[in-house]
């Protein structure tokens, strides 16, 4: 599907997008029945999400939901669409049709540097650090002016207290676990409400991954909405509340980390062996 068929993809600011209202936690409905809140607002959420790069369709109706104060997992192999979800979450690309809701408020199509001032924050996978700064730099650069650097690095090195050891050093010296704390550092200091992580255990000994694992566990204890992308599901499961394979730009499979995982080896298979839900490729 391309844009010019996406009638449902709206180009927003983040005013009318209602980007700016968005708060850290996600609410609850007003409407009630019988004195009985009828529902929770989820944090993000997806509705039959639709993407292409110029011609070529790559989403396929995607939906997804994110409770606050959760861990999300998303699965799937190489070409499974993983990438694109994390880019339309995001604001680096525009759904063709379908809606992205942040909060119960309506983002779809809002850029992502709005997104980003109403608190999605991305890890993006290969980290995104700089080799030549130190840790303290990318801390101050994370901060929203000088007033809030010593902010900043407090909750930084909460959670972190390992790079506090290392603030001094530059970050192309660190090890490849202490540059991706790092990233997550920078990525939490300024509390957002939402963050996505793309391939946290990339190049990374499957100790160090569990362990940063573990700290992803704490930030969503702490308050903090979370998804998670990744091609090796074992280590994510452990920490998510809920998940969701995709394979081909087709959310295939949604459920509880136990429910999944005797699953997800011929969820893999499939998608290894050609078996395809719709035309087109996904990244």
């Amino acid at each position: 599907m391309s844009a010019a068929n996406g009638s449902d993809a709206r180009s927003v600011d983040g005013e009318r997008a209602g980007v700016s209202g968005v708060g850290v936690a996600a609410g609850v409905r007003d409407d009630v029945e019988g004195g009985v809140e009828l529902a929770a607002v989820p944090m993000l959420e997806l509705v039959e999400v639709h993407a292409a790069y110029g011609q070529i369709d790559v989403l396929h109706g995607v939906n997804l939901r994110l409770e606050a104060g959760s861990v999300l997992a998303v699965l799937g192999a190489n070409g499974a669409g993983k990438s694109t979800t994390v880019r339309v979450i995001s604001g680096l690309m525009r759904p063709t049709s379908g809606r992205v809701m942040l909060n119960g408020h309506d983002v779809t199509g809002a850029s992502a540097d709005a997104l980003a001032r109403a608190g999605v924050c991305v890890v993006p996978e290969g980290r995104g650090i700089f080799p030549r700064l130190s840790v303290d730099d990318h801390l101050r650069l994370a901060a929203p002016d000088r007033g809030a650097i010593d902010q900043v690095m407090s909750i930084a090195f909460q959670h972190f207290p390992q790079l506090k050891e290392r603030r001094k050093q530059t970050a192309g010296t660190l090890s490849g676990g202490e540059q991706q704390m790092l990233a997550l550092a920078r990525a939490v200091a300024r509390n957002p409400p939402l963050l996505v992580i793309d391939e946290l255990s990339m190049g990374l000994a499957p100790l160090i991954v569990g362990r940063l694992y573990e700290h992803v566990r704490s930030l969503a204890n702490s308050g903090v909405s979370i998804v998670v992308v990744e091609q090796f599901a074992h280590d994510v499961l452990g920490v998510a509340d809920r998940a969701v394979v995709m394979q081909h730009g087709h959310v295939v499979r949604t459920g509880s980390p136990d429910e999944l995982a005797g699953e997800l080896a011929d969820l893999y298979l499939a998608t290894s062996t050609g078996t395809d839900h719709g035309a087109g490729g996904a990244t």
